[in-house]
């Protein structure tokens, strides 16, 4: 699974462990290139604009939520089209990004939740609408930090209980267990998502 980098920069591709400050530079597309930024101070928050390809319009939007010199939320164009389908979160305020909230098809509706449930800096948890429907069905564990997924558990009917769970019980990378049915669905999001609104426009 994937990784909340561990340097200062923001990188969409490899995620993102997020505590810059206003003084440090912004490299959104991880080009090893500082984007060009205009950061707007208002009286309860300051958005910084972040031009990734230097056309004038902004690929994402980092955002100072409480004025406090760091950036809480980061929310990102990650296709180009105007309309925000990913926003970073630090839901817990610790400084570094632990929750990635996605809208690949725009349609208002969140299709996947990634979650850095421990705080180590690695996703370890992820919940997918496969079926596009607006419910999570299909959850990804990794459950002891190897950056590997230990378990999938899929809920097809979304009525909460396991259609199918595949385990990889010695953790060798490969899933080698499938057991179907009566197993409760415990969605990895649900205790560490806020409401979110992943078809926010990008501020241009």
């Amino acid at each position: 699974m994937s990784d909340f980098d561990s340097t200062t920069d923001t990188d969409a591709t490899e995620g993102t462990e997020y505590d810059a400050t206003f003084n440090e530079a912004i490299d959104l597309d991880g080009n090893g290139v500082a984007d060009d930024t205009i950061t707007v101070e208002y009286a309860d928050h300051t958005e910084t604009l972040i031009d990734t390809d230097g056309d004038g319009d902004a690929e994402g939007v980092a955002v100072d939520a409480d004025n406090d010199g760091d950036y809480d939320n980061l929310y990102v164009d990650a296709d180009g089209n105007g309309t925000i389908d990913s926003e970073a979160l630090d839901t817990n305020g610790d400084g570094y990004i632990d929750t990635v909230v996605s809208d690949f098809n725009g349609d208002g509706v969140v299709d996947q939740v990634a979650a850095d449930t421990d705080g180590d800096g690695y996703v370890d948890a992820v919940a997918t609408d496969a079926d596009a429907d607006g419910a999570m069905d299909t959850f990804a564990v990794d459950s002891n930090g190897d950056g590997l997924v230990d378990e999938i558990v899929l809920d097809e009917d979304e009525d909460g209980i396991a259609d199918a769970t595949l385990t990889d019980t010695n953790l060798d990378g490969s899933i080698d267990t499938v057991t179907y049915g009566d197993a409760s669905v415990t969605d990895p999001a649900t205790t560490t998502v806020p409401p979110v609104d992943p078809a926010a426009p990008v501020v241009s």
